[in-house]
């Protein structure tokens, strides 16, 4: 990795750019994934599972100490319906601005409900296939690391333990109705609270929105999380509850269960339930695998089930 880091830096200065570096990060994973009357494509129940995602960013800083970045990602996951591999490809650009407390994000952004603490908890699975937040609908301001995502805008503001983030996407071609969430978070020894709000112009009829709360914490080897929150999506705008909790446990200092259970009360909503391992064998590489049940509206429920390794590099 460093000799890659030393590698790209020279390169870069070569080119006429000083004090730039560019490095580049990212995990593999593989193993095999079962999804109980899989409907996709007609492809069988039991499937090889993977992702291969490589982060490349680039920075520089001026002599103010303003710092300058940017990412692209290039992400290859299995496609289901066929039941194999899907060629790789870059993702859109996101670049950032950074002084003192101070980040502002441009292009493909994660918003502020995205990047909630404790938003996802603990995914089980090596694909973390299921979280807690099963039950919610709303489609907030997210980071595409396949697509070219929003081209929006993200500012987050952190002083001590007391962060604020707010996020903005305007309407592109007609096809969603502009959209932006808040957010604030608090940490207090060792448990973080966090509250968010987000609007999406709807038109003529009522907007979208959805408030959400969370908190997490850790005891020694155990840490969970727990998210509650209220929205209003559907074509009529009724407003439902949704609701979950995830853990951690530290059965040893290498091996690591985890949990998660979500819910909502919306006709439509998605219950989830599921427990996972994670097996470390050291050097970035671990052993991961789930099981759960997945059940929306009032279809029956589908049991789904991973296993495989996962490296970081």
């Amino acid at each position: 990795m460093k000799k890659i880091l030393f590698a790209s830096t020279a390169l870069v200065a070569t080119a006429g750019v000083a004090a730039a570096d560019v490095s580049f990060g990212g995990y593999g994973r593989f193993g095999v994934g079962y999804v109980e009357d899989r409907t996709v494509g007609g492809t069988s129940d039991t499937v090889i599972v993977s992702r291969f995602r490589m982060n490349i960013d680039a920075s520089a800083e001026t002599d103010a100490g303003v710092k300058f970045s940017a990412r692209v990602r290039m992400q290859a996951d299995e496609d289901a319906a066929s039941g194999e591999a899907n060629a790789a490809g870059l993702n859109g650009a996101r670049f950032s601005v950074e002084y003192g407390g101070l980040r502002v994000d441009v292009g493909n952004v994660a918003g502020a409900i995205d990047n909630l603490p404790n938003y996802y908890g603990n995914e089980p699975g090596l694909e973390t296939f299921m979280g807690q937040y099963s039950g919610a609908d709303y489609d907030f301001i997210g980071y595409s690391s396949g697509g070219a995502g929003v081209n929006g805008v993200y500012a987050r503001y952190a002083v001590g333990d007391f962060a604020v983030a707010a996020a903005y996407d305007q309407a592109a071609n007609g096809a969603d109705g502009d959209r932006f969430d808040i957010h604030a978070a608090y940490t207090f020894g060792n448990i973080t609270a966090a509250l968010a709000y987000g609007e999406t112009d709807n038109g003529a009829a009522a907007d979208f929105d959805m408030t959400v709360l969370t908190l997490g914490g850790s005891w020694g080897a155990f840490s969970g999380t727990l998210i509650v929150g209220d929205e209003s999506v559907a074509a009529v705008n009724e407003s439902d509850t949704f609701y979950g909790i995830s853990a951690a446990y530290d059965v040893s200092s290498a091996t690591t269960l985890t949990f998660a259970y979500g819910d909502g009360s919306g006709d439509g909503d998605t219950r989830n339930i599921g427990l996972g391992v994670i097996h470390d064998l050291g050097g970035g590489v671990s052993l991961r695998g789930g099981i759960g049940e997945s059940k929306t509206g009032n279809a029956d429920g589908q049991m789904r089930a991973d296993f495989g390794a996962q490296f970081s590099f």
